[in-house]
């Protein structure tokens, strides 16, 4: 049986870094009233002229050389990205081409703070049918160029960045004790569309417009179904919380990440918590935090790690691994 082993992590983050104290001088906030709602007490932002492709490379580059490997060797790109450079084409064969990989596939996933769980779930499943040996997933957004700056209630909460991880198809026995991707398990439900989304488009004002967010309804669809999508894949895998050795939840909100963990009876000191120096970095922010983890040594070869995520749509999922 084929699974699709994480062989090499990297993450980039943005030059400047945008505090807390910063941002009271933009908007009528403090300190103080950030981090006891969030949890963040900085975020990172693009330079002007550094688009979302760059910062995808960037990352990409870092995940290729952990894994001893070059562009070239890779069959599949996908980029999960809410701020792509260009309306079309896709982000990923802009970093295809600066990789050199003149094979293969490239294109991106769209599922906003949930895309790099999609992403994953996709390459996965191109790796399973043997539709691809190697992929290179990659989460990266630049949220500062869609949020109004007026807005205290969601231009504190976002910053950019970027998260990669290259894929390797592996045959094993099938059992979760092979290295590898589990299984993964993905949610939709558009009827809650209007309480997380950005009011513009190509199809709709000719602009990209900015980020709208009802931030009470989006909390509480947030712990109930990261909760329930968590369950699923341990239920999936005849496995237990106490099983998990790290969760890599979605860095949207300290208080979603404590209240996921109260819910499932997890200790907080198994859960990779990087909101409060990245913010909300939506779609790079679970390869961002996964990258960190396993480079100061956190995340362990053989260790079991669950990630979650939930973004606009609303979308949600799970990924289980053994690392």
């Amino acid at each position: 049986m084929l699974r699709s082993q994480i062989v090499g992590c990297g993450a980039y983050l943005p030059e400047r870094v945008l505090t807390n104290a910063e941002m009271a001088e933009i908007v009528d906030t403090s300190d103080e009233w950030i981090v006891e709602r969030t949890g963040i007490r900085q975020r990172h932002i693009a330079a002007e002229g550094e688009s979302t492709s760059d910062l995808a490379f960037a990352a990409a580059e870092r995940a290729l050389e952990a894994a001893c490997m070059k562009g070239s060797d890779i069959d599949l790109i996908i980029v999960a990205t809410a701020t792509p450079d260009n309306t079309f084409p896709a982000t990923a064969t802009k970093v295809q081409a600066r990789l050199g990989m003149t094979r293969g596939t490239a294109f991106d996933v769209q599922a906003v703070c949930s895309g790099f769980v999609y992403a994953l779930t996709v390459a996965d499943n191109f790796l399973k049918l043997g539709q691809a040996r190697t992929a290179l997933v990659i989460g990266a957004e630049t949220f500062s160029r869609i949020l109004d700056w007026k807005d205290r209630t969601t231009c504190v909460l976002f910053g950019d960045g970027a998260g990669a991880v290259v894929l390797r198809a592996s045959a094993g026995a099938g059992t979760t004790a092979d290295r590898g991707i589990l299984s993964t398990h993905l949610h939709s439900d558009g009827r809650h569309y209007e309480m997380l989304y950005v009011d513009g488009g190509p199809s709709t004002t000719g602009q990209a417009g900015h980020l709208r967010m009802e931030g009470r309804e989006v909390f509480r669809h947030a712990v109930v179904n990261l909760a329930s999508v968590i369950n699923e894949a341990l239920e999936a895998n005849n496995l237990a919380a106490k099983d998990i050795d790290w969760m890599v939840p979605h860095q949207a909100n300290r208080r979603i990440i404590e209240g996921t963990a109260r819910k499932l009876g997890l200790p907080l000191d198994r859960m990779v918590v990087t909101v409060d120096r990245h913010a909300n970095t939506s779609a790079a922010s679970i390869p961002l935090a996964l990258a960190e983890a396993v480079a100061d040594g956190r995340i362990r070869p053989g260790q079991l790690v669950l990630m979650e995520a939930m973004g606009g749509g609303f979308t949600w999922g799970s990924c289980l691994v053994r690392m």
